[in-house]
């Protein structure tokens, strides 16, 4: 096995020296770094990183304790994220997934201790308020996509669904919609009821009375096993005969089968309707015709931020409290029209 004093004595300089370069300290010249790089190359040096991270009390590793990942569209991106800032930082990710099961959580969070891992992003697929069955296991941890119950202290960052919401309810106001339809998403999620509570709060703020806001429960049941209701509620609410104007989608797979029911009564998007829907997973909102008007949730972000944000948690830098809400931004396409006076007139139950 190449030693340390292999390098050193073909690179021409102190076993300090070779130390120094393979830890990345400072007050080391290029030339020297050059020599030092060449020597581990040719002779395929491998620095002990079990007996660095004694010394230095840091293994460079983080973790990502997550829960359904497999399950949610387009949120593998948060994973995505984290794994990017650790290839541009000099970190490993160890990513454990725990399909929700709090007793294999628990083993991970054992098993993450038991390797001196630096820090744990726990990472919810579904925005929620959560409590990490840590135990008594103690490792800088921030919470991604979720932030703690009351009475849990820990760093979190999450996405403003309100926000996004109630800026594309405006969208919708802006564009003349006055009598406009909503399916939620399943309300045991928290996002579901940040995103309906904004539609409400978007249109009341406008004047937009109760009577003309048609909302209906698209989904419920345990998360991952709902029973669906969007497209029997979609071609409802669209068979009115003073139908909305546009029709709000809590994410953007309920929009597909929303768009589903519209061409079944042979509507036009959006001459005939503006749809709308929640996430910009692009798989839909790229691939329905015309492209989907959405919200993008900002995974990739939360994943990459966090991660900065735990390396800050390590090195004692951050906040255990601090709580970092990321905007969620609407995305204009070719769902999204202006109201015509036809559309109005239908909704208003005179049209001819």
């Amino acid at each position: 096995m190449v030693s340390i004093k292999d390098v050193a004595r073909v690179a021409g300089v102190s076993d300090k020296t070779v130390s120094r370069v393979v830890n990345g300290e400072p007050n080391v010249t290029a030339d020297t770094i050059e020599k030092v790089q060449l020597a581990i190359a040719d002779l395929g040096y491998i620095p002990n990183l079990a007996a660095r991270s004694i010394r230095s009390n840091r293994t460079n590793i983080i973790g990502i304790i997550t829960d359904f990942i497999s399950t949610t569209p387009y949120s593998g991106d948060i994973v995505r994220g984290v794994q990017d800032w650790a290839g541009a930082n000099g970190r490993t990710v160890l990513l454990a997934n725990t399909d929700g099961d709090q007793a294999r959580e628990a083993n991970v969070w054992r098993t993450f201790k038991a390797h001196r891992i630096d820090g744990v992003l726990y990472v919810a697929m579904y925005h929620r308020v959560v409590v990490p069955a840590a135990g008594e296991v103690s490792i800088p941890t921030v919470l991604v996509n979720s932030h703690p119950e009351d009475g849990y202290v820990y760093p979190s960052i999450e996405p403003d669904d309100f926000g996004g919401s109630y800026a594309l309810t405006e969208h919708l106001i802006a564009l003349g919609h006055r009598r406009i339809g909503y399916i939620r998403l399943n309300p045991l999620l928290l996002g579901a009821n940040q995103r309906l509570d904004a539609f409400l709060a978007a249109a009341q703020a406008a004047g937009i009375a109760e009577s003309d806001l048609v909302i209906r429960l698209g989904m419920e049941g345990p998360v991952g096993r709902e029973t669906n209701y969007v497209y029997r509620e979609a071609l409802d609410i669209l068979s009115m005969p003073d139908r909305p104007t546009a029709l709000v989608c809590g994410n953007d797979e309920m929009a597909l089968q929303a768009y589903l029911a519209a061409l079944s009564l042979g509507l036009r998007i959006p001459d005939d309707l503006t749809i709308v829907g929640f996430d910009d997973f692009r798989t839909v909102s790229l691939g329905l015709k015309p492209e989907l008007t959405t919200v993008a949730l900002p995974y990739y972000d939360l994943g990459w931020q966090g991660a900065d944000m735990l390396d800050q948690l390590v090195h004692d830098k951050g906040s255990e409290t601090e709580r970092r809400i990321l905007k969620c931004l609407v995305v204009a396409r070719r769902s999204s029209a202006q109201a015509s006076e036809m559309q109005i007139a239908d909704a208003a139950g005179t049209g001819g």
